[in-house]
């Protein structure tokens, strides 16, 4: 069977920073990193290699310095690496973005066959859970989403557990379908050091605008309906009111049962019963 991941290099959440005069993120220095929910959707996608047999290739849209991510996702046990990477990709939404993973996709599809194609369920640059859908749309693939438990796979079909709001549904798919996957889905693995040292040398395929023919109406700025204004950084929280209770506990204690009452943390009881509650 042939595995197709669609991964994304994102800033590490932990070290970015907002440039207080032009509310833009400051990516100079910050370190990137594989997007965690796609890190899973890679493991996934080598376990069920591991079980029923196959390839995995990854898919990536970025800049050059994105071959790392690509490097590093195919030291954990992935065949193959496209980089979709052109200026003529620069500034595209969620919607551009699926339409040039898209278009990728469908040319691998035709000299091998596409059977799965796993996401993770969002970038946590963006959290807007839209690009793995749209491609799922775009290909006319059935799309699985927020999936934390793959039960079955056979030729044809694919049985999963989704993630809701109110418990777990079991799904079962057709194949080709694509899966957006939880954190909860798999345990990472450690690179084996023969895959780490292969990968360190590895070259990902390029493919560019010019590559084959995309619609530029549908990628880039022009192909992108939507766009940031702003970004701002929230306002610093501050320290809060702090009281030591080390030399008189009781009346500290009885200090800030009044302070709850007046901030209305805990309130009067209307009729009156029970006292305060």
């Amino acid at each position: 069977m042939h595995f197709v991941v669609c991964l994304k290099q994102v800033p590490d959440s932990s070290e970015v920073r907002i440039d207080p005069k032009t509310n833009t993120l400051m990516r100079e220095g910050v370190p990137s990193i594989i997007n965690p929910y796609d890190a899973h959707a890679l493991e996934e996608a080598i376990r069920l290699k591991e079980k029923v047999g196959g390839k995995v290739t990854i898919v990536t849209m970025g800049p050059p310095q994105a071959k790392e991510a690509l490097r590093k996702a195919m030291s954990f046990g992935a065949d193959r690496a496209i980089l979709l990477t052109d200026r003529a990709f620069g500034g595209s939404d969620s919607l551009a973005t699926a339409y040039i993973i898209t278009q990728a996709i469908l040319k691998i599809h035709e000299t091998d066959p596409v059977d799965l194609v796993l996401a993770g369920k969002e970038a946590i640059d963006g959290d807007t859970a839209q690009t793995g859908p749209g491609i799922a749309t775009r290909l006319g693939f059935p799309q699985l989403t927020y999936v934390i438990k793959v039960t079955d796979i056979t030729n044809d079909t694919i049985t999963v557990h989704r993630k809701l709001e109110t418990g777990r549904e079991v799904v079962q798919a057709k194949l080709p379908a694509l899966l957006t996957v939880e954190k909860e889905l798999n345990e990472l693995r450690y690179a084996s050091l023969p895959n780490m040292m292969n990968a360190a040398a590895y070259e990902p395929e390029i493919i560019t605008a010019n590559s084959f023919e995309f619609d530029v109406t549908q990628m880039g700025l022009k192909g992108s309906p939507t766009s940031v204004n702003k970004i701002f950084a929230p306002p610093a929280r501050s320290g809060g009111e702090k009281l030591d209770g080390t030399k008189d506990p009781k009346g500290v204690a009885a200090q800030l049962v009044e302070k709850v009452f007046q901030e209305n943390i805990i309130m009067v009881s209307p009729d009156g019963k029970g006292g305060k509650r």
